[in-house]
């Protein structure tokens, strides 16, 4: 190999040649780098998503623009680094509408594959929940300004075969948007449109007619981590469990999270051996007649009757979990957070064969503003994501809360879908 230097990723020590790309390298050697704006064939990298963040030389830097030198030093894991770049995915969540059960790009999704593979359940920051025009106008694409994360691919990449660009920013800074020029959208090639839809991390730009969407399993983010795989763990001998109390309830949500639990199949048998079920669907008590070890909540919260459920489950469950897309940020419910309420109502029941009349009884739970996530209204002490969850995923939480045993969540059924 021509001009072959030696540098150090957390200590390891990796030999290429100089000047290449320290993201490509890193893959090569078997090292994962997150990375969602970093495109190969581009000629010069964006560095736009920051979400490959780690430290060179005892600086912070970013790896897709960094070229590997004789003696570098790579921080590529600590705690605070970690830290950061979930961060930084869980804000891109945040900050766009990212329904990803709707989506049409779900389980080929960049934005998801990073959050799968750095092993986020919830987002630690509220969702915006901004209204985004959805721009119906060019001739055969749709941009869908909610998932977009302005990582400049389409902008940089996508051009006529005059070179003209088709793509280009649009406003500065929180404003900023992408925005498409018809004219040149025309001139495209249908491959070239194609490509144009599968450049894009996200689920941004759609061409009309061309779905993306496959079985589950034949996804290529549904089954294997791009992350090097771990030694299998060896659990230790399984100790006589003590029977805990569980109560289950669903808020605003569809029950498939329930259903899910009860996919558990014969395993349910053996999980009646260990647990008894207080409040639930599953056992119509209404109310929480003894404390519980496990509350499970399923639903975000829509109405003054989910808060007095939820706060009523907190207050007599040792440890409360979040099961599902709705209950850890609203999931499809919260479909409705980017539009007034007065207007939803308006549409529901004022333009539609009901009467025209919005329903209102003392008695009837007073609708919230928007749909809340259940973290934000009580403490959640963990997050289960899905929609629904795999029941082998939630069972092997549960193992883990209330017995301490340590099960592996797969990869193929940690899943927003």
């Amino acid at each position: 190999m021509a001009n072959t230097i030696t540098f150090r990723i957390d200590g390891r020590e990796i030999q290429a040649e100089a000047g290449r790309n320290l993201v490509e390298v890193a893959r090569e050697n078997g090292i994962f780098i997150p990375t969602l704006c970093y495109y190969p064939q581009h000629g010069q990298p964006l560095g736009t998503c920051r979400a490959c963040t780690c430290e060179l030389n005892g600086k912070s830097g970013i790896a897709c623009t960094t070229k590997v030198q004789d003696g570098l030093e790579v921080s590529l894991h600590t705690p605070v680094l970690d830290d950061l770049r979930k961060a930084i995915v869980e804000m891109m969540f945040a900050e766009g509408n990212h329904f990803c059960t709707a989506c049409e790009k779900s389980g080929q999704c960049d934005l998801q594959h990073m959050a799968y593979e750095l092993g986020i359940s919830h987002a630690r920051f509220p969702h915006l929940f901004e209204d985004r025009v959805v721009d119906f106008t060019p001739t055969r694409m749709v941009l869908e300004h909610n998932r977009c994360i302005k990582c400049r691919r389409c902008v940089e990449e996508i051009r006529t075969d005059d070179g003209k660009q088709v793509f280009s920013y649009i406003d500065r800074g929180n404003d900023t948007v992408v925005g498409i020029d018809q004219e040149q959208e025309a001139r495209l090639s249908d491959a070239q449109a194609k490509n144009a839809m599968h450049i894009c991390p996200t689920g941004a730009i759609i061409v009309r007619g061309n779905t993306m969407s496959r079985p589950f399993g034949d996804r290529p983010f549904d089954m294997h981590s791009s992350r090097p795989p771990q030694t299998p763990l060896i659990l230790p001998p399984q100790a006589k469990r003590e029977k805990k109390r569980i109560a289950t309830t669903s808020l605003a949500g569809c029950f498939g999270c329930h259903m899910s639990m009860l996919d558990i199949d014969t395993e349910l048998l053996d999980m009646l051996q260990f647990v008894e079920f207080n409040r639930s669907p599953l056992t119509d008590i209404k109310t929480i007649t003894e404390r519980c070890h496990l509350g499970i909540i399923e639903g975000g919260c829509c109405n003054s009757e989910n808060l007095e459920t939820l706060r009523n489950f907190r207050e007599n469950c040792d440890i409360l979990v979040a099961v599902g897309e709705c209950a850890v940020w609203g999931g499809l419910p919260a479909m409705r957070n980017t539009i007034p309420l007065a207007e939803c109502l308006e549409e529901a029941y004022l333009k539609g064969e009901t009467g025209g009349v919005v329903p209102y009884h003392e008695d009837l739970p007073k609708i919230l503003d928007k749909v809340y996530p259940c973290n934000e209204i009580v403490k959640i002490d963990y997050f289960i994501p899905g929609c629904p969850p795999s029941a082998g995923h939630i069972w092997k939480v549960i193992q883990n809360l209330l017995w301490n045993e340590h099960h592996s969540v797969l990869y193929s059924e940690f899943k927003y879908d």
